[in-house]
Order: C-alpha cells, then structure tokens, then sequence
C-alpha cells in the first residue's frame, strides 16, 4: 500500500518537488494573509488608539514579530528534521502553521476585549513564525534531495515558487473581500481569508503524506548515527559559510517583504493611491514573480548558480529607482512596470539561493544549517524591512530617494556575500579535490 502511494522511485523527484510548492504555497498563502492584513485592517482592528503613524508602525510590529520567531522554528525543526527525518518534520510545520492561522481568524478585535486582542494575535503570530521558519528549510530539502545532480537547482527551487503562489491566493482572498462595504469588511470580511486556511491545511497535510522520506537522509541515516544535536557540528563546521549564505539570502528576503507589504503601505498611505488598484497591481506582478522564478531556476542550472546570483544581485542595486519613478505617477501600468522589474531582479535571486544551499551543506546537519542561516536573515532582514521603510518614508515624506537607497544597499549586501561564498568554495575545491557545483 505505501508504494501505491508514494509511487515509484523515478517518479520521486517530480513528486517531491510538486508536493514541496504546495506545502510551501499553503504555509506562504498563511504568512502573507497576515501580512496583508497587517498593512490594510489590522492597525485599525487592534491598535486603534494614538495616530495613524503609530498604529501601523505596531500593526507592521507584530508583523515583525512572526519573523523574529522564525529562527527558533529552524532550530527545532531543524534538528528534529536532521535527527527524524525532514518529512516528519513537515507534517508538522504544516499543521502548526494551519492552525495558528485559523486562530487568527476566530479573534477577538480591540473593541470587544481590549488589550487581550493584540496580546492573543501577537502569541498566534509567533505559531505562525515557527512554522515558516521550520518549513523552509525541509521544503527546499525534499525537492533537492531526491532530484539528481543535474537537475537539483531547478527542482529545488519549486519550494520557491510556493511564495509568490502564496502571494496570489493571499491577494485573491483580499481582492475579493475588498468588494465588501467597509463596514462588512472591518466585522467580518477580514476573517474569511484566515479561516479558509483550514482547507487548504486538509489538502496540504495529504499531499505531503504520499512523499517517501529524502534519499540522502535515508542513506547518510544508513551509514552512521544521526549527531545528537544537529546545531553543534554546524558551528563547529560550517558557520562561515552560514553567514555567507545569509547574506546572500538578503534581497530575495527583504525584497520580496518591501515590494510586496511595504509598497502596499507605501502607495496607499503615503502617495494616497487607491487600495484596491494597488492590490491588482500587485496581484498582476505576483503571475511575474511566479513564472520569473520557473525560468531562473532553469537559467541558473545552466549557467551556475554563482554567475546567475551575481548578475540578479547586480541588476536588483539598480532596479529600485525606475520602480519608484513609475510607481509615483500613478498609472496602473507603470505601477505593474516598476514593480515588474524589482520583483525580476529579486525573485530570480530568491528562486536559485535554494539549489545552492542545498549544495552548500553536509547532509548530516544540512536543515539545521539552511534554516539557521535563510531564518535568520528572514527575521534580521525581513522582520523589519517593512518597519524602516515605514520610519524612512516618514522621515522624509513625498521622497522616494532614500527607501531606493535603502533597496540598492540590501541588493549591495547580497552580491558581496555572493562573492565571498564563491571564493570559500574554491578553496573547498582546491583543498579536497573534490567538485562543487558552481
């Protein structure tokens, strides 16, 4: 019965890949609905009290919150995923992560129970950060380690893809209760997309199930004893190389959370553009993201994964002025334009960081050491994009010039990151003889 299931070998690889983008799509759809909420309703819903400014600086606070909770989730899903295996691992992060989200949507608001809303939304936040922060890393593990060699930078990135297919359902759910009136919206409305999160769990934890457990896991557990803390051997071993790697995790982090959160609040806050157009506009630019991260991961296997990171990282320091200068006349299609060629630059970086990652590490302590380095940037990086590109717009209103300089330096961060992993792998190389994909 478990081979009718899971299939045969040679059909493994597609099939992980496919159930690791609709995991990762379910967990992103969750993470961004709060996101999305957390730039339209939430700083009304449950901190309505002191200006605007502040409330959504709180809202975007929780919002953080969830990233600074996800290194923890790395930790133990990591080691339980180096010590049990990564699809254990997964069905948990899964069902974790669904239900903290539909949690959300059965919340009290601020007018109803006062201080106890924001303190119950912020505790099902930090559910929902340890979740994402232990799935990333066992996602991107199932798809790149039962693809072959040959192929391992492209299926490994259809993890990826489960973020901007995220980012669609999460942008459809709201489109569509953005037709409610704003009364409906503020009762109501706002908790369909977190309770519709439900299904999708059902759906998720199913598919995930018919997945056989990764063959390199399978076959290092075979050879030796898994080490009993995970986290340890990675230090010992590999935390240069977990450093580098976060940083060029930077813009395909921080990036997508200042294009796809911090421009919602931007445009509409701060240049006074209609909220419903800008999440078309947005919506529009998420099929780009999507298909955009397809061909990058094709490119860069290739090409190399360096050569083809080096020229995203390079091309993203240059990409946020024409965005700000076609997003501030107000047309739909220079929005979509301006956005379109950020969101080119960032996703193609986003997309092949996973393929090479996954080489990057021993398999003994690979999704301790992969959720260490990309949850960490996600918390340091992603955490609070939104927040100073909150207090830079508002230290410098109506300019668009130092929130482009702000994007340019995280772009800048990554290719010098790049750079150096580069050259720590060539003299891997040199060193062992041994070769290492590029």
């Amino acid at each position: 019965m478990q081979s009718h299931v899971q299939g045969s070998p040679a059909r493994q690889p597609g099939r992980a890949a496919f159930a690791a983008f609709v995991g990762t799509t379910i967990e992103w759809y969750d993470f961004y609905i709060y996101a999305t909420a957390s730039a339209l309703v939430f700083s009304k819903l449950f901190f309505p009290q002191g200006d605007a400014f502040y409330a959504t600086l709180a809202s975007f606070g929780t919002f953080a919150v969830g990233f600074f909770a996800r290194p923890f989730g790395g930790l133990v899903f990591g080691h339980l995923g180096d010590r049990i295996g990564r699809k254990k691992a997964l069905v948990a992060t899964l069902a974790i992560m669904g239900l903290g989200t539909v949690g959300i949507g059965f919340l009290p608001t601020y007018a109803s129970a006062g201080a106890l809303a924001p303190v119950l939304l912020v505790a099902l936040r930090v559910a929902q950060g340890v979740a994402i922060g232990g799935e990333w890393g066992g996602a991107v593990l199932m798809a790149g380690e039962h693809a072959p060699k040959n192929r391992r930078t492209f299926l490994a990135s259809f993890a990826q893809l489960g973020s901007p297919a995220g980012l669609i359902l999460a942008l459809l759910a709201f489109r569509t209760i953005g037709h409610l009136p704003r009364e409906q919206m503020m009762d109501w409305g706002w908790r369909l997309p977190f309770l519709a999160s439900a299904v999708l769990l059902v759906v998720g934890v199913f598919i995930r199930s018919g997945v056989s457990e990764s063959p390199e896991f399978a076959a290092a557990a075979k050879r030796a004893q898994p080490a009993r803390l995970p986290i340890l051997d990675v230090v010992r071993h590999a935390w240069g190389t977990v450093l580098l790697c976060l940083g060029a995790n930077v813009i395909g982090v921080a990036g997508a959370w200042f294009v796809n959160t911090f421009m919602l609040s931007f445009t509409t806050e701060t240049l006074g553009l209609d909220r419903a157009l800008i999440l078309d506009c947005l919506f529009v630019v998420a099929f780009v993201h999507f298909f955009n991260q397809l061909i990058s991961g094709w490119l860069a296997q290739r090409i190399g994964q360096v050569r083809f990171l080096a020229w995203a990282a390079g091309l993203a320091m240059l990409s946020p002025y024409p965005m700000f200068m076609l997003v501030s006349t107000g047309r739909p299609v220079a929005i979509v334009i301006g956005i379109g060629i950020a969101v080119m630059c960032m996703s193609g970086s986003y997309a092949v960081m996973a393929g090479l990652m996954t080489d990057a590490f021993d398999v003994r302590y690979r999704y301790s050491a992969i959720s260490l380095s990309y949850q960490t940037c996600a918390a340091l990086a992603g955490g609070l994009t939104p927040l100073i590109g909150t207090v830079l717009a508002h230290a410098w209103p109506g300019q668009w010039w130092p929130l482009a300089l702000f994007y340019s330096s995280l772009a800048a961060v990554s290719l010098a990151c790049l750079l150096g992993l580069q050259r720590r792998r060539s003299r891997y190389v040199v060193s062992s003889g041994m070769a290492v994909p590029e």
